[in-house]
């Protein structure tokens, strides 16, 4: 519950122009914390009109649109198509700037493992396991991302209604637990590349993703 998290602060408030590598811009209100329990520095993007958004979120009818993002480097910056992380970025920022919300933008490389684990994962997914399998041959658990930090955040903003830009429930259901109110998951797109097939089976199957979901081929 939020009660048992240590009161996070916000440290830093800048306003960013963001610009994508297809031309989308849009411009971001990017917020630092002290106090995050683990210590990392995640990042949240205030898009669109993200103050009205927040203001409307005291109602029971309102949920600002939040998307917790899980940091990628190889999809985000690099463009791999080994996932569909750097296009679900670029989709969640311009879906939250048109209605107002926050991006929150998660340093756990990996499904939590870290950068360098994750390409030691890729290694033996080339061998012949999935995703999930190569995590557990190297020691870890399927999925070590924990949303604690997450919810000092929307604490610290003063959010505690949220709806979430996802398709993983793993998100909806810690962020319950840490006492924010989920109204609902929105789902984004899959985009379906021949490098990633295997990746988003591996997801839909094994991590009781989002069914029936729309997809985008690139």
């Amino acid at each position: 519950m939020y009660e048992t998290l240590p009161v996070a602060t916000i440290r830093t408030q800048v306003t960013v122009p963001l610009r994508f590598p297809d031309g989308y811009t849009t411009t971001a209100r990017v917020f630092s914390f002290n106090g995050l329990v683990d210590a990392r520095e995640h990042l949240a993007f205030g898009l669109g009109d993200w103050t009205g958004s927040l203001g409307r979120s005291g109602g029971e009818g309102f949920a600002p649109l939040v998307r917790p993002h899980s940091e990628c480097l190889t999809g985000d910056v690099f463009g791999s198509q080994r996932c569909d992380c750097g296009p679900q970025l670029r989709e969640a920022v311009e879906r939250i700037a048109a209605v107002g919300g926050l991006l929150l933008y998660l340093r756990q490389e990996g499904r939590g493992i870290g950068l360098y684990t994750k390409l030691d994962a890729y290694a033996l997914q080339d061998s012949g396991l999935d995703t999930y399998e190569a995590n557990v041959a190297l020691g870890h658990r399927e999925d070590e991302r924990d949303y604690s930090a997450a919810a000092q955040m929307l604490r610290a903003l003063g959010v505690g209604r949220v709806a979430l830009l996802t398709n993983n429930p793993d998100k909806a259901e810690q962020l319950g637990q840490l006492g924010v109110t989920v109204t609902g998951c929105v789902p984004t797109g899959v985009y379906l590349t021949p490098a990633n097939a295997g990746y988003l089976a591996a997801k839909a199957s094994r991590a009781a993703r989002t069914a029936d979901l729309p997809l985008v081929r690139e």
